[in-house]
């Protein structure tokens, strides 16, 4: 046999496999699992350039993964002043009085709309604090953002504006606008005035960012965007110098409008590929948000929002989803309300039984009963962040809850309602939207918060499983990942505690004492 390149022993190996659940030692060659056992397993993998690690008792689990990630497309997000801690407006005006000009414009991100107090979000807000600077703040949900006077006077935004898509230049009742983008198609339109990095910090900052996600246990991502510019030659460089430290498998947009020639270059895209990236399947916009109210209601929000779905005709999305679905591409669907919800579940019905690829929705942040088992029923994957119930409260004082109400709240993240009812619940963060660290997404899905913390948590195993084997699956990749076996991708996670019986609190600060992604140490505990 060839020698190993890495054996791992002295380990508590929760394998997820069935047929051999725990273990010891394994041996890894050419990025692959070789062997698993104990040590007697796989001493005569050992070579005279196999690295041996003794894990000292910790936890070995198959690889985190990041079920829903922005790492590429997150960095133009994430750029600028944190606004992130900011809890009101004072804090919000002092933040950007002080703020640091990046080629004379104020650029910040990840504010809460809670910072607001229930006023509506409008330049005339914080425009005197910024002594003529022009200022663009995305708002923490990705999916709207604040644009001072002087920055929409640089774009030359006037007035309303119409679009392909369902997005918003929020005016006044003069036609002016408040500087509230809503949705990206709106956002967008400030894109060629704001300052960009070079190509170069681009790359910097990606394998910067790559690696501090490895160091909190993570091994891949699915990265629910194709980025900015050539995502694909960037990560394409980054490869040709090093190895990347999370596998990455990346679903280009597919936005309204769409045409046969749009689908066929989606469909063409799924054949990009690296060692350690790969283009797999398609993202799509069923709605928005619920606190930009553009969340897709079967009733309308306390402001007479959210009737309406991000795709001006459903039925067009419908189509779309049956052509890529005829290729053998598969699509992850952002759908937070349950108007959106229900006509993914009923668009995957649609296209009949028999060797149908596994779909996706993303978010599911409000569902009524009758929905949830439909998701075992169809084999539909719930994709679903439980940091995000962070941005709520149990009292329901919060922007998110206020807009649905007491009855559609009190429903929040049904994780565990979705795992008991058979479905398979992939997990993950949406970084920037919360942060990524993958021991966050475990506590926090076995313990939820705000408006979701009446709810019953995960187990522990089944948290895990999320970033894991149920993660696998949703990425169609259950034959190669997803367990500890031989055959298997060399993905792991090793802790300092077991993940599966500590306390949640204990699990997000848990010690990663190693990461491995492909047979290759991306984090190794000093």
């Amino acid at each position: 046999m060839p020698p190993a390149d890495l054996i791992l022993t002295g380990a508590n190996i929760r394998t997820l496999d069935p047929t051999s659940p725990h273990a010891t030692a394994l041996a890894v060659h050419e990025g692959h699992i070789a062997a698993v056992g104990h040590e007697a397993d796989v001493r005569d993998w050992r070579g005279p350039r196999t690295e041996t690690v003794h894990l000292g008792g910790a936890t070995l689990t198959p690889g985190l993964v990041d079920s829903h990630s922005h790492p590429v497309w997150g960095l133009e997000m994430a750029t600028g002043l944190d606004l992130s801690a900011v809890a009101d407006l004072d804090q919000l005006r002092a933040a950007l009085r002080t703020a640091a000009r990046v080629e004379g414009w104020v650029i910040a991100w990840g504010l809460d709309h809670n910072a607001f107090g229930g006023r509506p979000v409008h330049r005339e807000l914080i425009d005197d604090v910024l002594d003529g600077a022009p200022a663009f703040i995305r708002l923490y949900d990705g999916h709207s953002a604040l644009a001072s006077g002087a920055a929409l006077r640089a774009a030359g935004v006037e007035g309303p504006r119409t679009f392909a898509q369902r997005a918003t230049v929020v005016c006044d009742d003069e036609g002016r606008p408040t500087g509230h983008l809503v949705e990206h198609a709106a956002m967008d339109l400030l894109t060629p005035v704001l300052p960009r990095p070079s190509h170069a910090q681009r790359r910097t900052r990606l394998v910067e960012l790559l690696s501090a996600m490895a160091a909190t246990g993570l091994t891949g991502a699915h990265v629910m965007d194709l980025g900015g510019d050539d995502v694909p030659g960037l990560l394409a460089g980054v490869e040709s110098e090093a190895h990347l430290p999370l596998r990455l498998r990346l679903a280009p947009w597919c936005m309204p409008g769409v045409d046969e020639e749009g689908l066929a270059e989606l469909i063409a895209l799924q054949s990009r590929a690296g060692r350690h990236w790969r283009v797999g399947g398609a993202k799509f916009f069923m709605d928005g948000t619920v606190e930009g109210g553009t969340a897709w209601l079967e009733h309308a929000d306390c402001h007479g929002q959210g009737t309406d779905a991000f795709w001006p005709d459903p039925e067009a999305y419908t189509a779309a989803v049956r052509h890529l679905h005829a290729a053998g591409v598969r699509t992850a669907t952002h759908a937070i309300g349950d108007a959106a919800v229900r006509h993914v579940l009923d668009t995957v019905a649609s296209l009949g039984p028999g060797g149908r690829l596994a779909h996706r929705i993303e978010h599911i942040e409000t569902v009524p009963d009758d929905t949830v088992p439909r998701f075992a029923e169809l084999g539909v994957i719930a994709s679903m962040q439980p940091p995000h119930t962070a941005y709520t409260r149990a009292d329901h004082t919060d922007e998110w809850s206020r807009r649905l109400g007491d009855e559609r709240a009190a429903r929040a993240w049904r994780i565990r309602d979705l795992r008991d009812a058979g479905a398979v619940v992939a997990l993950g963060s949406d970084w920037p939207i919360a942060h990524y660290d993958a021991r966050e997404v475990l506590a926090t899905a076995r313990a939820p918060r705000g408006a979701a913390g009446r709810a019953q948590g995960l187990t522990g195993l089944q948290a895990l499983e999320g970033c894991t084997s149920h993660a696998a699956i949703a990425a169609g990749d259950a034959d190669v990942a997803g367990r500890i076996a031989p055959g298997f991708r060399a993905d792991l996670t090793a802790f300092g505690i077991d993940p599966v019986e500590a306390p949640a609190d204990e699990v997000a600060q848990a010690p990663v004492r190693l990461t491995v992604s492909g047979g290759h140490i991306t984090h190794r505990h000093p």
